[in-house]
């Protein structure tokens, strides 16, 4: 891991809102090929810090470079970074008016120039990656909550990003949806790009991820790798949330 380059950089990261602070000075690294789960309470800035790496959300202030490209008031270099960093949300964010094969053709068309054809090749070889080839004609409002959220993976896997950011993509899905996704997210992870993942699914995080991050009040508490993590975390904040997100 270590002799990896990082693709992405925070350094003394600030986000606020009016006057509220929701990021407060952090410094992480995420590096080429990286798994990395952040947790940790709702209202932590976990979301707020992915946001800002695909720039989302501009930052106050500090320095974030991703892919060697600093993100600042430069639009090309926000261009650039958002052709690389795929981003999938809560909510699938699928265009209910489009089907299946036309929500995962219209970026590659309109931002990568494909043709129809290599378009609508790319997105049949992604649906068959996340396991819906079949879907491929139907409309959102036909598919399971846990199928739309397979569409939003693939359809960011079609622009054919470098990073994958997930900001809690579960957290919509009923129960037993749930695994259907993970299974999904663990196969991408074993593919060896890298990922950053905002989850309170421990079981996933435990299985996939290199590195383990926990935020609360806008701070990183503690990074650590997943075994030393879950078994024997530095802080008392970090333990006490572990109990009792571990107990449920």
């Amino acid at each position: 891991m270590n002799q990896k380059e990082a693709v992405i950089e925070l350094q003394g990261l600030n986000k606020f809102y009016d006057k509220f602070q929701a990021l407060k000075d952090v410094d992480l690294t995420v590096k080429s090929g990286e798994r990395m789960v952040i947790c940790g309470p709702s209202g932590s800035g976990k979301s707020t810090l992915i946001r800002c790496v695909n720039r989302l959300e501009e930052h106050s202030s500090g320095r974030l470079t991703v892919n060697g490209f600093e993100l600042n008031e430069n639009t090309k270099n926000i261009r650039e970074i958002r052709q690389n960093v795929g981003m999938v949300f809560q909510q699938f964010n699928l265009f209910p008016h489009l089907t299946v094969l036309e929500n995962l053709t219209i970026g590659p068309k309109r931002v990568r120039k494909l043709s129809d054809a290599d378009a609508e090749k790319l997105a049949r070889k992604y649906l068959e990656r996340v396991h819906i080839p079949e879907q491929a004609d139907k409309y959102p409002a036909q598919l399971s909550g846990g199928q739309q959220q397979r569409v939003a993976i693939a359809r960011s896997l079609c622009m054919e990003p470098d990073i994958l950011l997930f900001d809690e993509p579960t957290s919509a899905l009923d129960p037993e949806m749930i695994n259907e996704v993970l299974d999904v997210m663990v196969e991408l992870a074993e593919s060896g790009i890298t990922m950053v993942c905002v989850t309170h699914e421990m079981g996933f995080a435990r299985k996939v991820a290199d590195t383990m991050v926990f935020m609360e009040d806008g701070e990183i508490v503690e990074i650590a790798p997943p075994e030393k993590f879950f078994t024997n975390p530095d802080s008392n904040r970090c333990r006490a949330f572990l109990d009792q997100i571990l107990d449920h």
